[in-house]
């Protein structure tokens, strides 16, 4: 795969669009596109007001895709997300009133804020791409994404999302503040009259974008690196400090993101510096630590970090 690529300037161009709302932050802008051409929900892990609602909206115009954004509370109902059924008194008949999932991008804003019920809701959606209501099956449109945000300092009236549920989510990612002179910029950005509130342009069309995620699916993973990413998810499930290790959807979740980087790269095929890149972001959000909370999530990291250092890298030709 040449730079020339046809899919591959095009993703180049939905990342420069995003990069226009979205300033200081490429490598999350490129990690949240990767999971979206590896067929993938995101969880945004971070405190209100660095963009985490902005990067979901610029993703959904330079995409081109229908967008539905549900602030998570308490009041929220699982009929809210998934639709309900009405009676309509002159057909006579039950008629499905749709819910805020049938959409191509549901934000999905401070999801540790509303019930487990409803946040239950989201695990056949965000699996099969289908909702069931009252017995019957409606399926999302085509592509169908998730970003979830929640604020992991915050720990009133927050519901923890529970393990399977965050075993759904591709990648767990943390934007983080602004450097100085990207804050400046930002200010500049949303203050100046004429670029407030304009939308980013759209780069892509949905057959496009799915001709893409058929390009990365169709990139090259040798034995020796399907072999490297069992060896590593193997190690998280027999250490003292790990409770739960990772299972083999985030084997397959790991894999998937690393042919994206691949493609993203301009490769035909996974290097193991690949699965290296996106390891932290694919795998520590489903390991259950001995420890909970902030402390967790750096335990996860760090356990993984030392499980590189044991794991036999496969010797490839870059």
């Amino acid at each position: 795969m040449s730079e020339n690529n046809y899919y591959l300037k095009k993703s180049k161009a939905v990342l420069r669009e995003v990069k226009k709302s979205v300033i200081g932050k490429d490598d999350v802008i490129c990690k949240v596109y990767m999971a979206i051409i590896a067929g993938g929900h995101v969880l945004l892990d971070d405190i209100p007001g660095v963009g985490k609602t902005t990067m979901a909206r610029s993703f959904a115009d330079a995409l081109g895709l229908e967008y539905n954004r549900v602030q998570f509370t308490p009041d929220v109902m699982p009929s809210d997300i998934t639709g309900f059924s009405m009676y309509n008194r002159q057909s006579g008949k039950f008629e499905f009133k749709q819910g805020a999932a049938m959409c191509n991008m549901l934000l999905a804003d401070e999801i540790n804020r509303t019930s487990p019920k409803t946040q239950s809701a989201l695990l056949q959606i965000m699996e099969e791409s289908k909702v069931t209501v009252d017995g019957n099956i409606y399926d999302l449109p085509d592509p169908f994404i998730v970003i979830a945000t929640q604020n992991p300092i915050g720990s009133i009236g927050t519901q923890k999302l529970p393990e399977s549920q965050m075993d759904r989510f591709m990648i767990r990612l943390s934007m983080g503040y602004p450097q100085v002179e990207d804050e400046v910029a930002i200010m500049k950005n949303r203050l100046d009259p004429d670029k407030a509130g304009n939308a980013s342009q759209c780069v892509l069309d949905k057959g496009e974008l799915q001709a893409i995620k058929n390009e990365v699916a169709g990139i090259h993973v040798d034995d020796s690196v399907y072999e490297y990413a069992a060896r590593i998810a193997e190690k998280t499930r027999s250490r003292d400090n790990i409770v739960q290790g990772v299972s083999p959807r985030g084997s397959i979740a790991l894999i998937a993101m690393a042919k994206a980087e691949a493609f993203l790269r301009g490769n035909e095929y996974v290097l193991p510096s690949d699965i290296k890149n996106i390891i932290i972001e694919t795998f520590a959000h489903r390991m259950v630590m001995n420890v909970s909370g902030a402390a967790g999530i750096e335990a996860a990291k760090k356990e993984l970090l030392d499980i590189l250092r044991q794991v036999p890298v496969p010797q490839m030709s870059e």
